[in-house]
């Protein structure tokens, strides 16, 4: 039987107008971090998809590798966050949050009194950019600062930060909450040989390497419910310097059969080739359903062909778009009509105030004006 990806279903414990998700995808439109009407217009626009995972929101101040980003540490960021969620859930999409802490990809001017950013050691990653100011107070791009590496203690710090967002996060009405075990960032550099040269309980072999993000899944699990937390993850990406080591499809062989264990309400696999960087090696994605038989989501270069034939085929369950939904608010009905997708301008994505963020017309909108 074929399925219909823009139909409503039943997908775990997920009820869904229809099986496509919209990607996380920093916008940096928060001046002072907390969301506000535009943002509740952003993405209330972009309804029309059945799962929408929000922008990466920054779990602590310390947390944060982006200017302007949003985060959910204070009650005022909670009670932004409301504006959004109501706008959207309204709209009868389910909507998640991604919690992000960026760890090393950061820089002096992104942390409280300039401090150095904190990692899993103090390798810098010197060839990545973080976006705050720099040494004449510009605003742009600027290589990330050398890292501090957190103490033990202090690990177990930041397991916490995970669960009071994630609890900030449902007090926001968020369906559930996505960690950021991706692109690089904080959990991903602990799995990392190259970059985690740790010789505490969270360094060495890769039951010791996967022990911060297990443990920040279980206290965002005991915090919530495992059904209202996913996780996304990155296998072979190699953004922000992030090295292949020859223990990558072990690592994550290792972490499809803990996370099964935990029941979360999904993985969400993004192949960053439509990123610059590596693509998922052929038969991946499959060796991962044959691993792991709880919902899978997979983003990265997908159109409506891929996304059919990996859902009828059972290999995932959910497609994932980022990048096209910023320019085509209206993408589940272009998708599903076969209609022209308005392409992007990434000299726009980035950046306070609407312009390229809340002012892409539909397609309908677009014939009217032709």
């Amino acid at each position: 039987m074929t399925t219909d990806i823009f139909e409503p279903a039943t997908i775990g414990s997920l009820n869904l107008k229809n099986r496509i998700a919209m990607a996380p995808m920093t916008r940096a439109r928060n001046l002072d971090g907390v969301p506000n009407e535009h943002n509740a217009l952003y993405y209330a626009q972009r309804s029309g998809a059945g799962l929408i995972i929000t922008e990466g929101t920054a779990i602590s101040d310390t947390a944060k590798g982006v200017l302007h980003i949003p985060g959910l540490y204070t009650k005022e960021q909670v009670e932004g966050w409301k504006k959004v969620t109501r706008e959207v859930r309204n709209k009868g999409s389910v909507i998640f949050t991604q919690l992000w802490h960026v760890g090393r990809v950061s820089h002096t001017s992104n942390q409280p009194n300039g401090k150095p950013p904190v990692g899993a050691s103090d390798i810098q990653a010197a060839n990545s950019f973080a976006w705050g100011y720099d040494d004449n107070g510009k605003e742009g791009f600027v290589i990330a600062s050398k890292p501090r590496a957190l103490s033990t203690t202090e690990v177990k710090q930041v397991v916490t930060d995970f669960a009071r967002a994630a609890s900030a996060a449902i007090e926001a009405g968020f369906d559930g909450v996505e960690l950021h075990g991706a692109n690089g960032y904080l959990l991903e550099q602990f799995l990392n040989p190259f970059i985690n040269n740790r010789n505490d309980e969270y360094g060495g072999s890769i039951e010791n390497r996967s022990r911060f993000l297990l443990e920040v899944v279980d206290a965002t699990v005991k915090a919530i419910g495992s059904e209202r937390v996913g996780i996304r993850l990155t296998p072979y990406g190699g953004l922000n310097e992030l090295p292949h080591y020859d223990e990558i499809e072990a690592t994550y062989q290792y972490l499809a059969k803990e996370l099964a264990k935990r029941k979360l309400v999904y993985i969400h696999i993004m192949d960053q080739k439509s990123k610059g960087s590596h693509a998922l090696p052929d038969g991946f994605i499959e060796r991962f359903r044959s691993w792991y038989d709880g919902v899978i989501i997979l983003a990265g270069s997908m159109d409506r062909e891929k996304s059919e034939r990996l859902i009828n085929a059972g290999t995932i369950d959910i497609a994932g778009f980022g990048e096209p939904f910023i320019s085509n608010p209206d993408l589940v009905e272009r998708l599903q009509n076969n209609w022209e997708l308005t392409p992007p301008n990434r000299d726009l994505h980035y950046g306070l105030g609407a312009k390229g963020y809340t002012d892409w017309p539909t397609y309908r909108e677009q014939e009217e004006l032709n």
